[in-house]
Order: structure tokens, then sequence, then C-alpha cells
């Protein structure tokens, strides 16, 4: 294995929970309806949350229990920020914020150009202080990475240094693509499937995310 195999496989984070697969796999059945669709996927976008934010740095801080006093563990730092990126990754975000409700929220606009699969960007907003806060890039579908790569892009672009991408499914043409142009964000993802099919389609899949998330296939 050469060294940048060995780097891709360390950015590379699967999460083989098996409940995180067991409501994976009742999302991929076509007869998934919306709102059943948009239930696993915030939970599995909780779980997933638990899998990317196991190493966050944490203080010891002075507190009174019931019996006495003590010294308890607080994540420390500035608060995180989410950022979905629209419209998809919007049905991750609820997931996260339950487990990080103080987090801060940005918005990343980007949609794949049908006919040649670019990402086009549409809309940017994010906290004013974000270059000083570990960035978590939330999309379902990392397929071309062309999205995905662009996302992350922006955020360099202001400064951020501290970026994690997380999806539910991933291709990997995408992985390959995404750690080219961005070897030093590791990503984490409930899977990783066979292939992209000639429409840039993740092969088995489950179809268009943002279609089955929002009803409108």
């Amino acid at each position: 294995m050469s060294a940048a195999e060995k780097e891709t496989r360390a950015a590379l984070h699967v999460a083989s929970h098996p409940l995180i697969q067991h409501k994976l796999g009742l999302m991929r059945e076509a007869a998934c309806p919306s709102a059943e669709f948009r239930r696993l996927l915030g939970e599995i976008a909780m779980l997933l949350c638990y899998e990317v934010t196991r190493d966050l740095p944490v203080e010891q801080v002075p507190i009174e229990t019931p019996l006495e006093p003590m010294m308890a563990p607080r994540i420390a730092g500035r608060k995180l920020v989410l950022a979905p990126v629209l419209r998809a990754g919007l049905g991750m975000l609820d997931g996260m914020l339950a487990l990080l409700p103080a987090a801060r929220v940005a918005h990343v606009g980007i949609y794949r150009n049908p006919t040649t699969l670019e990402a086009v960007e549409y809309y940017f907003k994010a906290p004013a202080d974000v270059a000083e806060r570990l960035v978590l890039v939330l999309d379902p579908m990392l397929a071309t990475a062309n999205s995905a790569v662009a996302a992350v892009e922006r955020f360099k672009a202001r400064g951020c240094r501290q970026i994690r991408f997380v999806c539910l499914l991933a291709s990997p043409e995408g992985i390959r693509h995404f750690h080219e142009a961005h070897p030093d964000v590791p990503l984490w993802t409930a899977a990783v499937d066979r292939a992209l099919d000639d429409h840039g389609y993740i092969r088995p899949g489950l179809g268009d995310a943002g279609d089955r998330i929002f009803g409108t296939a």
C-alpha cells in the first residue's frame, strides 16, 4: 500500500455500528415514504455526530454536586459550526443539533449542474468567527464529490483549518476526488457503495436524497 493510500484510509471513517447499518437499510428501500426517510436520516445523523465528535478536547471545571464539589469534564473551546450543504444537508441538521444544541449553523447553497455534474454555488452564510471553530460540513451523498469539494474550498477561503465532512453514503470515486482536493480533511460516512453510474448517481445507493427528504421526486 502506498503512502497516499494509507493517508486516504486514515482520513476515511466508516461508521459500521449495527444501528446505523439497520436504519440505512430501511432508508434504501424504494417504498420508504418521505416522512420515514427524514426520521431515519435524522437518527443516523445523530449517531454519526457521536462518531465524528468522539475526540473533541475536554477541560475540567469545578462544579457542585448535591453531595460535594468535584472537577467535571466539559467540552473545551468555541462551539462547533454545523454546515449543511443545501438542500439535502438540511436533512442531517436536526439530528446533529439534538446532540450539539449550542452549535452555530452555517449554510452553503450548492447545486449540481445536471449536464456537467459540476458544482454551482448560489448562497453562503457563516458565523463571522467561523475560522476559529471546528466546522462539520454535512451532505448525505458524496457522489462525484464536486459539491463537497466546493463547499470545503469555501470554508478554507474564510480561513477555516478545522474541517470535517460527514455524509450518509459515499462512492469510491467521490472519496478519491475529495481526498485529492482536500487530503487534510477527514471524512465520515455510514457506507461506501459500489460505484457511480453514467448519471453520477451512487449505486446501489438510495436515489436522490434531496428528493426523498422533501418528497419532490
